[in-house]
């Protein structure tokens, strides 16, 4: 029996990590569920330890705070945003479908395609980013080793690359998982010589001296740390425990993913934040080429083994990415196969590494700017998201996550007002600089000062769209989450 792409069908037990996942915004059967909250651990580790995280390091000090004002920053920012990673994973469970899809009850089954489409964009935008980081990290590695160096070593790394990301998302959830086991693995042992290997080059002193920055500089840097981590990866958060057992523990999946995915960026940046304190040098060059700097304090004889921790770090998170951002798509109404979707996203992702990668502007600045813009939009979105999940007491409705004329409703006024509101809200209190045709941002500035005054790159308008989000839907949406519960399960009318 066929059935279409975008509507309920039952699960299929994977015989092969190497077998194509054909399941795209299906609600896994319960019969095909499997694994514990633990197993959440992996695949979260894994898109997270990549040293970029020490490249976060450079560019949180660049708000000109001090070491202690940047630890505070980097602990806050990414536990924080981790958690609500943590409580998204929760409706995966719950629901046993792509988050996209589940996010259909916070904002209906037609209202969320926006946010399905933000969330495709943003999904893209990071594993492009993290195929460019790759490709860049392998053609200095190898250059460093006297292989070559020009565009023909960086379109050997951008194959080699991209065969592995894109080859993971096409195949799908349990190559993926067994992927990401042996990344953490890997990355983990390789990472700590890293650290063994550089820790003479810190400076103490220097580090301690520091000068400290005033109290926007840090809301900036705190802010920066949300979007830069958890809040780049909320909207995907349900897609990877939707496997899980719906009796699997609730705290289990919160604590599991929030640890996983907190635990190597803490230390990297961490560690980071001596490496770049103490060398001035090394955190003007990351701005340009954030790992592939990195190379320039290691010896020779281990270049190998930290080309490979930088590769496969990053190809751990782009490959989360862009499984989710398939998913994203088909939610959004494309119907395709759920690996046709993904390999569509493959061709993205390598026409936008090729102009990081040869483009004239320098990455940090692409890189600014796109967490910027979309981190507003996302940050309003993962504000309703969340109250939604809390508020929820019963499992989803699997038919009507897909019914326009069902309980959650084909597109509410209040979550679309709130979408809206919160991202005007959002855009008007950040200053984007970093491309020309950003420069439109920030036309409340003037409120606090303008967009040279104290609270310039605070970038409030962040936290205000989450907040908005949030508040929002708990004061208005409760009422409405009570009476969707009060209807019987679609499945139970069925029984009748």
């Amino acid at each position: 029996m066929s059935y279409p792409y975008d509507q309920p069908q039952p699960g299929e037990a994977k015989a092969s990590a190497l077998q194509v996942e054909m399941a795209g915004t299906d609600i896994i059967a319960d019969a095909d569920r499997k694994g514990k909250p633990f197993s959440l651990f992996w695949p979260w580790f894994a898109a997270n330890i990549s040293v970029l995280g020490i490249g976060y390091a450079a560019w949180v000090l660049d708000f000109g705070i001090s070491f202690a004002q940047a630890c505070v920053a980097g602990l806050i920012g990414i536990i924080f945003s981790f958690f609500l990673c943590g409580v998204v994973a929760l409706a995966g469970k719950r629901g046993g479908a792509p988050t996209m899809v589940l996010a259909r009850a916070a904002l209906g089954v037609l209202g969320n395609r926006v946010a399905s489409v933000l969330s495709w964009i943003l999904t893209v935008g990071w594993e492009t980013v993290l195929t460019a980081l790759a490709v860049m990290a392998t053609a200095t590695v190898l250059s460093e080793l006297g292989a070559g160096s020009g565009k023909a070593i960086q379109v050997i790394a951008l194959i080699v690359v991209a065969v592995l990301i894109v080859g993971g998302g096409v195949i799908g959830f349990d190559l993926i998982m067994k992927m990401q086991t042996v990344i953490t693995v890997v990355t983990g042992v390789l990472t700590i010589g890293y650290f063994a290997l550089t820790l003479d080059r810190i400076d103490f002193k220097a580090v301690g001296e520091l000068p400290g920055g005033s109290t926007q500089a840090f809301i900036g840097a705190l802010v920066f740390m949300m979007t830069g981590f958890g809040l780049g990866w909320v909207n995907l958060a349900a897609d990877y425990s939707r496997y899980l057992p719906r009796q699997a523990s609730s705290g289990g999946v919160v604590w599991w993913t929030t640890f996983g995915a907190a635990i190597g960026p803490l230390i990297l940046v961490g560690f980071g934040l001596l490496l770049v304190g103490s060398d001035g040098d090394l955190r003007a060059a990351i701005s340009d080429d954030p790992v592939g700097a990195l190379t320039s304090v290691l010896p020779t004889w281990y270049l190998v083994p930290f080309g490979l921790v930088a590769i496969l770090g990053l190809v751990g998170g782009a490959v989360l990415d862009i499984y989710s951002s398939g998913l994203a798509l088909i939610s959004a109404g494309l119907p395709v196969p759920r690996p046709v979707a993904a390999g569509i996203d493959g061709c993205i992702m390598i026409a936008g590494t090729l102009y990081i990668v040869f483009g004239p502007t320098s990455f940090f600045t692409i890189f600014q700017g796109f967490l910027i813009t979309l981190g507003v939009p996302i940050a309003v979105w993962a504000g309703i998201m969340l109250a939604d999940v809390l508020m929820r007491r019963k499992d989803y409705d699997d038919k009507d996550l897909f019914d326009p004329n069902g309980r959650y409703g084909a597109v509410p006024v209040v979550p679309m007002v709130l979408m809206v509101l919160g991202t005007v809200v959002g855009w008007g209190f950040v200053t984007n600089g970093y491309a020309g045709w950003l420069t439109w941002q920030g036309y409340f500035m003037g409120l606090i000062g303008g967009k040279e005054g104290d609270w310039a790159y605070a970038n409030l308008g962040v936290l205000l769209a989450l907040v908005i989000g949030f508040i929002g839907t708990l004061f208005l949406r409760y009422g409405v989450v009570r009476w969707q519960e009060s209807l019987p399960l679609s499945k139970e009318i069925d029984a009748a």
